[in-house]
């Protein structure tokens, strides 16, 4: 039996799986066919944009798959960098094309939108799905079972004679249990080395599903996951053991709605109580187990839970600074600093609440760790369109956005979008201020981004700052788009054509509203081109001309006697 995974990349707000990542969606997947006794050699999986190349047997292979597999869902869709996710019309494409079982799940279970600030339609309303079956709850407990009871390979079990798949109308739609991911998890790990990027690829970890707060936000899709189901820690250290032994080096602790309240317990207040000894556990374990991972991050905080718990969180962030890798983001949903929208919608932190949050934060993680970044700063993410919101609501954002900057303290990112409601959320048809507020919203980005990024970007990453291993992605008009691996880089243009695919070290240079400009580091003066020799810090126009006209140097010697600013610039250049 051959099985083809389709991953047309998923992107919530507890999950993301778009190149560099993967997510845990096909490697559960995965997993659950191993158990089912299908061989890795059999267990097919390619990236939408890796079968859009059309690389040698993959039109056959989606033609004569025995079970075709795809994951879809984009509940916070973004900017990507050179991922573009599947579309509806290349889904109902490939299983018009297929002619086996053809399955789709993951987020577009939920709905599926283009962007922000409309509504999500229902899959299986908005798609051309033929034969295909949506799964309902977790595609991968669907895919499981799927399987003949008594076929395949069962759990302390040995190999049956053959696997064979059930009728898909006759599967119940269920969600998967802990330990079926803890099994699966490590079973579907050899997937990494299948993924485009490997071995650079970030994977995403998953601790827990659910929100734990006993009300929740009206956009959001985490609900729909039940309540909070914390994975057992040593499950999750032992998916990461085998991840690293298949060569993953780059890990994010990233699908959960806040790792703080990981294995929370109920004291009766907003949100769960942090259990720091339980991250200790977690953060440890996987240090021992992949000692020479090269990223381990986080992804996202909820502000009420270091608000409510600051001893406790305070003793969980520094934790993490002693076992992660540095450049880390903690993505607080803030959504609104406007009180009405905050009550309208059940946000989770009023804005001195996530100030709060913020300055917590920078206190422990603003020095700057080993690969150029500080250890560990916050992201805000806001939403607009919101229930609730005036124009006035505009301001109040910007007015907090001013007072963070104002005061001294450092924010890794600032993400700005409009609501997307889905079917099944007290959000869903309430959403016509996304729509009657949308020119003040670009202008109010627009300002953010001028104002508030730009300056916020310098502080973060001043001119000069070497940034270490940048990995070159992307091309364009002479320029190179590389990025550092982990949780929210940033992006780093390079005006040279370097090797995709490699490393290097970067001496920040310029900065933009959400990117910067670099050079190699150290430079080689003596084969720089002027374009590079340009961007060298400090550096007029016509100095910089002066030095690149100079060239060759014979040494550290020769170029200071050549060039009367050249003491400041040696620490950024190569003989």
């Amino acid at each position: 039996m051959k099985a083809l995974i389709i991953d047309g990349y998923v992107d919530e707000p507890a999950c993301l799986g778009v190149p560099p990542y993967i997510s845990p969606y096909p490697r559960y997947i995965a997993g659950a066919l191993r158990e089912r006794g299908l061989s890795e050699k059999d267990i097919h999986y390619l990236t939408i944009d890796r079968l859009r190349e059309n690389p040698p047997g993959a039109g056959e292979l989606v033609k004569k798959a025995d079970l075709l597999i795809v994951i879809a869902g984009m509940t916070v869709p973004g900017k990507y960098l050179r991922a573009s996710p599947i579309t509806p019309g290349e889904i109902e494409a490939l299983f018009r094309v297929s002619g086996g079982v053809k399955v789709i799940g993951g987020p577009i279970r939920l709905g599926f939108s283009c962007e922000g600030g409309k509504a999500a339609k229902g899959a299986e309303s908005g798609l051309s799905l033929g034969d295909a079956v949506l799964a309902r709850m977790d595609i991968e407990a669907f895919v499981f079972d799927l399987f003949e009871e008594g076929r395949g390979k069962q759990p302390g079990k040995g190999m049956q004679p053959e696997s064979k798949l059930k009728a898909p109308e006759n599967v119940e739609h269920r969600f998967r249990t802990t330990a079926e991911i803890g099994r699966w998890g490590q079973k579907g790990a050899f997937l990494v080395r299948q993924h485009p990027d490997y071995p650079y690829c970030m994977c995403e970890l998953e601790t827990y599903r659910g929100c734990g707060r006993p009300v929740h936000c009206s956009f959001c899709t985490e609900p729909f996951y039940g309540a909070s189901d914390y994975r057992p820690v040593e499950d999750v250290v032992s998916e990461v053991s085998c991840l690293y032994s298949h060569g993953a080096r780059y890990f994010r602790i990233g699908r959960q709605p806040d790792l703080l309240s990981y294995h929370g317990t109920d004291a009766g207040g907003p949100v769960p109580k942090p259990e720091p000894e339980v991250l200790e556990r977690l953060y440890r374990g996987i240090r021992n187990v992949a000692p020479d991972l090269s990223v381990l991050h986080m992804d996202n905080a909820n502000p009420i839970t270091i608000a409510a718990y600051p001893e406790e969180s305070e003793q969980i962030l520094r934790t993490i600074i002693k076992y992660h890798t540095s450049g880390d983001v903690t993505a607080f949903g803030m959504e609104s600093a406007d009180p009405k929208v905050i009550s309208a919608n059940n946000l989770k932190a009023t804005s001195e609440e996530v100030f709060e949050a913020i300055r917590l934060v920078n206190s422990l993680g603003a020095v700057r760790g080993a690969n150029g970044l500080p250890e560990i700063l916050p992201g805000l993410n806001f939403v607009h369109g919101l229930m609730g919101e005036t124009k006035k609501t505009f301001q109040l954002n910007y007015d907090f956005l001013s007072l963070v900057l104002d005061s001294g303290l450092l924010l890794r990112r600032i993400n700005i979008r409009q609501v997307m409601a889905f079917p099944g959320t007290p959000m869903y048809g309430r959403d016509e201020a996304a729509q009657k507020h949308k020119k003040l919203f670009l202008n109010y980005k627009d300002q953010v981004r001028k104002n508030i990024d730009l300056p916020m970007l310098r502080r973060v990453v001043p001119e000069g700052t070497v940034l270490r291993d940048v990995m070159c992605e992307v091309h364009e008009n002479g320029t190179t788009f590389g990025r550092q691996l982990g949780s929210y880089p940033l992006l780093v243009g390079i005006p040279s054509s370097l090797p995709l695919r490699t490393f290097t070290d970067v001496t920040v240079t310029g900065h933009g509203m959400r990117s910067i400009t670099g050079i190699p580091y150290p430079l080689r003066i003596n084969s720089a081109s002027n374009a590079l020799i340009r961007e060298l810090p400090g550096l007029g126009r016509k100095a910089a001309d002066a030095v690149a006209a100079g060239v060759p140097y014979a040494d550290r010697e020769d170029f200071l006697r050549r060039v009367s600013e050249g003491e400041k610039l040696l620490r950024y250049l190569e003989f």
